[in-house]
């Protein structure tokens, strides 16, 4: 995913904005969070205002408010991650490029909260910035081998094993666990170990993450789990994507209309619009949403 995007928020000595764009190298990473902590959390009718303005109008400061508002969430979502091997500072970052991501792509009228979908920018870009600092990953780069990697010591615990050198049953046991390769498994688990930074030591001695983010509520699934989530769903949205764009252009439009698009058209409408019976309307949906289906279980059956 590339980190270009557009400089449209101004440059000012603004403590919102410079949080927006990182931790500075001149403040602590203590003082920035409790900075980031006193930024007040929008209500939702606020939130839908300022998105509203940024989209419609390119209004700079209602931008700068909903940004600011959550940076707080790219904070607790960065300590997640914290056991990688990154700098939280990195982590935190990398969190926020995917905010101002989730800003340039945000659509407020489709329902959702700004939070929910920042989510998923956030977590994407923490999740490349581990891929791209981790020699191991570079190394191993097929899907089973990213699996073993993030889901190796939650493995290891779910089947009781306690040794870093696996005996052959051992790795046996986590490839069947994990459903990959007993060979992807012992290529991973001999790199993982072979490194000096342990992946659940702490950063430093006096990482104060605990006290820091003591208050911040966090019922979100694990680690692994969420990775794991993040590449399916960018997998699935590239892959529906480019069998999308394959349709006729009729075909693309009643599809999205019908399945993916909120509220649903109906066929009522539809036949109108395009001067055809709601039958076919009906027929025309059907047909596309199993030409789409099929082509995405296609292409995904070949690539396991």
């Amino acid at each position: 995913m590339s980190k270009e995007i557009k400089t449209t928020l101004p440059v000012k000595n603004s403590t919102n904005i410079v949080a927006a764009r990182g931790v500075s190298d001149d403040a602590s990473l203590a003082q920035y969070i409790q900075n980031v902590q006193k930024i007040p959390v929008l209500t939702a009718e606020q939130e839908y205002e300022y998105a509203t303005k940024w989209v419609q109008n390119q209004d700079k400061f209602a931008a700068e408010k909903l940004v600011a508002s959550h940076l707080r969430l790219v904070v607790s979502v960065a300590y997640d991650y914290k056991n990688y091997g990154i700098p939280v500072g990195e982590l935190i970052a990398s969190g926020n490029m995917g905010l101002m991501q989730a800003l340039q792509k945000f659509d407020p009228d489709k329902g959702f909260r700004f939070s929910t979908y920042a989510m998923f920018w956030i977590k994407a870009e923490i999740y490349e910035t581990i891929l791209n600092n981790w020699s191991i990953v570079r190394i191993g780069t097929s899907a089973n081998q990213k699996r073993v990697f993030f889901n190796l010591a939650r493995a290891k615990r779910a089947l009781g094993i306690m040794d870093n050198n696996l005996s052959d049953e051992q790795t046996k046991q986590i490839a069947q666990y994990l459903d990959v390769p007993e060979k992807d498994v012992e290529r991973m688990a001999t790199r993982v170990g072979a490194r000096d930074v342990s992946l659940n030591a702490p950063l430093n001695s006096d990482d104060g993450a605990t006290d820091i983010l003591s208050n911040m509520a966090d019922n979100r699934e694990t680690i692994e789990e969420t990775l794991e989530q993040i590449e399916f769903r960018r997998r699935g949205y590239d892959l529906l994507k480019k069998h999308l764009a394959q349709m006729s252009e009729r075909d693309r439009a009643i599809l999205t209309a019908r399945r993916l698009t909120q509220p649903v058209a109906t066929l009522e409408s539809l036949s109108q619009k395009y001067g055809i019976s709601r039958e076919r309307v009906r027929q025309i949906e059907e047909r596309a949403y199993n030409k789409l289906r099929d082509a995405i279980l296609k292409e995904t059956g070949e690539q396991n």
